[in-house]
């Protein structure tokens, strides 16, 4: 395994949710309550991480969103400075290149409520180094359908097409979890420069709405795009999904909505009362495959997509867990090659792309 660039992190999510400010967690050890640590980073052979600057749309929008993610941004930041030994700030392919050793750190924003319909505000998180924008996060905006929001434009607005050319001039990368297919299919269209996934799977392996369509998967190789493959139990198993499906219907039942405390607390009771499936390496495995079938080797990624301490499938149970991956794809019958396009060659290739389109004089 060479290279290997995650596309999608929530630990700065994570801490912000349970600890409240960096200053109160020691990511030098091995912090249980967490998936990600600086020892784990390197257990796993991280060498380059899209941190997600991502802010819960039910909790913050308009303004106060803009803010908490300049929140997010500034946490990462910090984060990269009081650990200059082990992590570097990258803002282009080149600089994840020579990061002397240190995990390339880049930005991800989760969500187009991040920029509250400005594109003032697009270029500003730009010039702070965010290097993607996931079009939605679970709720729709106002100019792009979420996967897991009743639609209501079929697509992207005017003004979301607007949005997708002045990322392409910024050199910012299209990403595409967590919208529509609809939205795939017309950002797809619309984008100058290839898209990602940052952290989907496939579809057809399991029918998770935030999974991708096998059509999408090859109009996006068509533009020469990548999926990471994230790990998510419930994107990888289809008996975790079935689960969290029926859970989500009780939810609805009792008038109980995703965000809420009264919702977590239910989940708990219902795993109580009837412990979901385990997801296991090998579904991702499944996955991988099948991406690589219909899309082809040079559109793959990964995006592990790791947080807290939800469970994650056994053998990737945290970031030290990456390495067990790549061991199984070559138990059957991966190469070097092949496992290195995989790991970050892909991604990499991706984000040079969007800055050759980019416009040098942005801002």
């Amino acid at each position: 395994m060479t290279m290997l660039v995650d596309g999608h992190n929530d630990l700065p999510w994570a801490i912000r949710q349970q600890y409240g400010d960096l200053d109160r967690v020691d990511l030098t050890t091995v912090v249980p309550d967490l998936h990600t640590d600086l020892t784990r980073l390197e257990a796993g052979g991280v060498f380059g991480q899209f941190w997600s600057v991502y802010v819960s749309p039910m909790l913050y929008q308009g303004p106060a969103a803009v803010a908490a993610t300049l929140h997010q941004i500034d946490l990462v930041r910090r984060l990269i400075a009081r650990h200059p030994d082990r992590l570097v700030l990258a803002t282009t392919a080149e600089e994840v290149e020579n990061s002397g050793g240190r995990v390339a750190s880049l930005l991800g924003m989760e969500g187009g409520h991040c920029i509250d319909d400005s594109l003032a505000v697009l270029r500003t998180m730009r010039l702070l180094g965010v290097r993607y924008l996931t079009l939605t996060h679970n709720r729709n905006v106002g100019w792009a359908d979420a996967a897991t929001d009743e639609p209501v434009l079929g697509g992207l607005s005017g003004f979301g097409e607007q949005v997708v050319r002045e990322m392409n001039r910024l050199g910012m990368l299209v990403d595409l979890s967590h919208v529509s297919p609809d939205v795939m299919r017309h950002a797809l269209r619309v984008t100058a420069a290839p898209a990602i996934f940052s952290h989907s799977s496939a579809r057809a392996v399991c029918d998770h709405v935030r999974n991708v369509p096998d059509d999408v998967l090859e109009t996006l190789a068509a533009g020469e795009g990548v999926c990471m493959v994230t790990f998510l139990p419930a994107f990888v198993s289809p008996a975790v999904a079935r689960w969290h499906a029926e859970a989500r219907r009780e939810a609805r039942r009792q008038g109980v909505a995703k965000g809420e405390a009264a919702y977590d607390a239910l989940m708990a009771r219902l795993a109580e009362r009837s412990p979901p499936p385990v997801a296991t390496l090998a579904h991702v495995v499944e996955h991988v495959e099948h991406v690589r079938e219909v899309a082809g080797i040079d559109h793959i990624g990964i995006g592990g997509d790791y947080m807290g301490d939800d469970p994650m499938p056994e053998g990737l149970e945290d970031v030290s867990g990456y390495p067990r991956l790549f061991a199984a794809l070559a138990g059957r019958g991966w190469s070097d090659a092949d496992l290195a396009k995989l790991a970050g060659g892909n991604v990499l290739r991706v984000l040079r792309a969007a800055e050759d389109v980019a416009d040098p004089g942005f801002g």
